[in-house]
């Protein structure tokens, strides 16, 4: 089992936004997909706290995989099912066999300022075939704001992120904004959340 010091200070933030986002929702059994599950925490602890979600956690890495399986033994959490291998650049048709429409809610934390551009186009061009009408898509992480990063620790990390790989940094909200449109998604509301964060809502029209 990895464990996340990051992960383990901003889980409960993170349940509070989605059960505020899914509260509506809460009477009915949904069914969520987590792209870029990393060490598999916010999922048992997301599974723990709404229980009316069935979540299908995934990664690209097989050590985070059988992280997530032995946190998955560990808790015997019954709503997440086995992680599976799911790279979001591919088309979505090679997204673990996920069919269209089957999606109520697809989340990625932490995910776009380690990502290329081709794929956050990636994300939001599945996303786009893989929720249901009105399915939410909901990304957290830092932001640049029409081109512009602040505070100078969000410069930092920035910086930092394109020297581990030049194609990682923090993504423009409106350019993601525009690649949802362009995918039949709209981008409904953003919550503020601790150290600058935010959680980027988005719906399926």
């Amino acid at each position: 089992m990895l464990l996340s010091p990051q992960a383990e200070r901003n889980w409960a933030s993170l349940c509070s936004a989605l059960e505020d986002v899914l509260q509506d929702q809460s009477h009915k059994q949904l069914f969520a997909l987590e792209l870029g599950s990393g060490t598999g925490q916010h999922v048992i602890r997301f599974a723990q706290k709404m229980p009316f979600i069935t979540w299908q956690p995934s990664d690209i890495k097989e050590e985070s995989r059988d992280s997530i399986k032995a946190y998955i033994a560990a808790t015997h959490a019954k709503t997440v099912l086995q992680p599976v291998h799911l790279d979001a650049s591919e088309p979505w048709e090679k997204w673990a066999g996920l069919p269209r429409s089957s999606c109520d809610v697809i989340v990625a934390i932490n995910l776009l300022q380690y990502s290329s551009f081709k794929t956050a186009q990636g994300v939001f061009s599945g996303a786009g075939q893989i929720l249901r009408q009105k399915g939410l898509l909901i990304t957290y992480g830092m932001y640049a704001i029409n081109g512009t990063i602040t505070p100078s620790c969000n410069e930092h990390l920035d910086a930092e992120l394109r020297k581990m790989n030049p194609e990682w940094g923090l993504p423009d909200i409106d350019v993601l904004r525009q690649l949802a449109y362009g995918n039949g998604i709209r981008m409904e509301r953003i919550i503020e959340m601790e150290e600058y964060h935010k959680c980027l809502i988005f719906r399926k029209l």
